[in-house]
C-alpha cells in the first residue's frame, strides 16, 4: 500500500469511529434526529436478540424511545471496536462492518441501575454525506442486573 492509501483509511477509520461514537451518544442523550441521521435511507437494525425489536432505523429509534424513556440517565460505552473494510482490489472500498461490545449501564428514576453486556455489529457504507450505518444487530452476551425487565422487550441498548 502506498502512503496516500495507508492515510485514506486511517481517515475512514476515524470517521467510522465517530459514527459508533455518535451512536451511543444519540442514544444516551434521546437525541432521535442526530440518531437518524447516522443511518442511511434503507438502515435497519436488529435487537431481537437482546430482547427488543428488528426494524427500519425510524422504528428502532422510536421503540428506543419508549423503553429508554424510564431511564433518564443511561451511558453505553462501545469498545474492542474491531473495524474491517470490503476491500476492492486491494483498496478499501465504499462498505465497512464493525464489531464491539457495548456496556449499557440504565439508570431508572426508580430501582436500582441494570447493565448488559452486548456485542455489536456496525454495518457502514460510505455516502455523499461521509461514512452511515446501514445495518446494526445487537446480541446480549451476558446476563443483565437486579431488576431487569428485558426478556419482556423493555430494555434498550
Amino acid at each position: 500500500m502506498t502512503q496516500r492509501v495507508d492515510l485514506a483509511t486511517v481517515m475512514d477509520r476515524l470517521a467510522i469511529d465517530e459514527v459508533i461514537s455518535g451512536y451511543a451518544m444519540a442514544v444516551d442523550d434521546s437525541d432521535w434526529p442526530g440518531f437518524l441521521a447516522l443511518y442511511t435511507p434503507d438502515g435497519r437494525a436488529d435487537h431481537r436478540a437482546a430482547g427488543g425489536i428488528e426494524g427500519s432505523a425510524a422504528e428502532v429509534a422510536d421503540w428506543l424511545a419508549g423503553v429508554l424513556g424510564r431511564s433518564p440517565v443511561r451511558q453505553h460505552l462501545i469498545g474492542n471496536r474491531r473495524v474491517t473494510f470490503q476491500e476492492a482490489d486491494g483498496f478499501p472500498a465504499d462498505r465497512a462492518e464493525v464489531r464491539a461490545d457495548c456496556l449499557t449501564t440504565l439508570f431508572p428514576e426508580s430501582g436500582d441501575p441494570v447493565s448488559a453486556v452486548s456485542r455489536c455489529t456496525f454495518g457502514l457504507s460510505r455516502t455523499d454525506d461521509g461514512w452511515r450505518l446501514h445495518r446494526v444487530v445487537v446480541r446480549e452476551r451476558a446476563p443483565r442486573g437486579a431488576g431487569s425487565t428485558a426478556e419482556h422487550g423493555d430494555d434498550g441498548g
